[in-house]
C-alpha cells in the first residue's frame, strides 16, 4: 500500500501585512501544520535541516520532538538530515531519543543537502564534500544495527567495540538515503541497503524510473531483499487549478529566483512555471488535478510512499493550511481510488 507524506523546510513566510513572519511563528506553525495533516490522514511529515535565513529550521529533532507531543500516529522524518556536517552518533543519539518520545514513529532521511552553509558553520571545508559524506554514512549504517561498533575513517575519532545510547525499542530506527538523481547515489544507497527517497524538483518524474531500475537490480545483485522508493517533489493544492496558480507563482518565483542568484540560474518565468505545472515536478493544482498527477508518478516510478513538498518560499501559513487540508482530506483518497484501477 502506498504512503502520502508531506514534507517542510520550514520556510520563512510572509504574514498578512506581507512582512516576513519571526523564525519562532514559523516554528510554531509547523508544528500545527503538522498536527493538522496527522488529523486528515496524512501518513508522514518530513522537516528539512538549513542553515540559512530563509528558513527556520536548524534544528529538526527538536521540532518534530514537540511535534510528537501533539500527534498519536504520524510518521516523523527529516526531509533531509545533512549528515556530511553533522556526527553520525550524535544523529543516531537525536533520533533514537526521538523515537522512544514518539513511540517508535521516528524516521532519518540521510542526504549531503543542497546548501553548503552547514560545512563553514560547523568547522567543514567543502573540498572534503565526497569524503565526508561516504565515510560518515558507512559509520551511519553500523550504528543502525545497534550493536558494538567498530569503525575506522578520517573524518572523526575511531570506535572501538563502542556501545551508542539510547537503544531502540524496535532495534532499528527507520532511514532512507535521499538522492537528487546521480546513478553513484542510487548504487550507494542500495550497497548500504537502505531505501531510496528520490528528490524530483525538476522535469518529468517519469524520466526517473531508470534509478529506480538501477536502485532494484543494485540490491538485487547484491543479494539484497528489496527495499521501499519514495519521491519527494513539490506542490501545493487549493480549490481551482487556477487558484492555486496564481497563489504559488509570487512566492515560489522569489524563493527560486534567490537561489538562482547563488547559482548562476535565470530568473523564472511565468511560462516555465505553467510548463512545470503541466508537465513538469510540480504536483500542484485542483485536487483531482494533484491527485491524477501523482497517481502517475507512483505508476510510472513504482514507489511505495510519495511526499509532497508543500512549502514554497513565503506562501502564507493560511494557504499552506488549506493545502494540507485538502490533500489529506480529498487528494490521498482519490489517489488511492485511481490506483486501484
Amino acid at each position: 500500500m502506498v504512503e502520502f507524506g508531506l514534507d517542510t523546510f520550514g520556510d520563512v513566510t510572509a504574514g498578512p501585512d506581507g512582512k516576513r513572519v519571526s523564525y519562532a511563528q514559523v516554528i510554531r506553525d509547523v508544528v500545527a501544520q503538522a498536527v493538522l495533516a496527522e488529523r486528515v490522514g496524512v501518513d508522514a511529515f518530513g522537516v528539512g535541516e538549513h542553515h540559512r535565513d530563509d528558513y527556520a529550521v536548524s534544528a529538526p529533532e527538536i521540532v518534530l520532538a514537540a511535534i510528537a507531543g501533539r500527534t498519536s500516529t504520524i510518521k516523523l522524518g527529516t526531509a533531509v538530515t545533512v549528515l556530511s556536517s553533522d556526527d553520525p552518533v550524535r544523529v543516531f543519539e537525536r533520533f533514537a531519543t526521538l523515537d522512544a518520545v514518539s513511540n517508535g514513529r521516528a524516521e532519518i532521511t540521510l542526504g549531503r543537502g543542497s546548501f553548503t552553509e552547514s560545512f563553514p558553520l560547523f568547522g567543514f571545508e567543502l573540498r572534503d564534500y565526497e569524503k565526508l559524506f561516504s565515510e560518515k554514512l558507512d559509520l551511519m549504517a553500523t550504528l543502525l544495527d545497534e550493536g558494538p561498533v567498530t569503525w575506522e575513517g578520517t573524518v572523526r575519532a575511531a570506535l572501538d567495540a563502542q556501545h551508542v545510547y539510547p537503544k531502540t525499542e524496535s532495534g532499528r530506527i527507520s532511514t532512507w538515503i535521499g538522492v537528487g538523481g546521480s546513478p553513484e547515489s542510487v548504487v550507494r544507497a542500495a550497497s548500504h541497503r537502505l531505501p531510496l527517497v528520490l528528490a524530483i524538483i525538476g522535469g518529468d518524474p517519469v524520466r526517473f524510473a531508470p534509478y529506480v531500475e538501477l536502485y532494484h537490480r543494485a540490491l538485487s545483485e547484491l543479494g539484497a531483499e528489496p527495499l521501499p522508493v519514495a519521491v519527494h517533489a513539490p506542490g501545493f493544492v487549493a480549490d481551482t487549478d487556477q487558484e492555486a496558480a496564481d497563489t504559488l507563482w509570487p512566492h515560489m518565483r522569489v524563493n527560486r529566483d534567490r537561489i538562482g542568484r547563488e547559482r548562476g540560474w535565470p530568473p523564472m518565468t511565468r511560462r516555465a512555471f505553467d510548463a512545470d505545472l503541466t508537465e513538469g515536478a510540480l504536483h500542484a493544482g485542483s485536487p483531482e488535478t494533484v491527485a491524477q498527477k501523482i497517481a502517475r508518478t507512483v505508476r510510472a516510478l513504482g514507489i511505495t510512499r510519495f511526499d509532497l513538498k508543500y512549502s514554497h518560499g513565503t506562501l502564507p501559513h493560511d494557504a499552506m493550511m488549506r493545502s494540507i487540508e485538502l490533500y489529506g482530506t480529498e487528494v490521498i483518497p482519490r489517489v488511492r481510488e485511481l490506483l486501484a484501477h
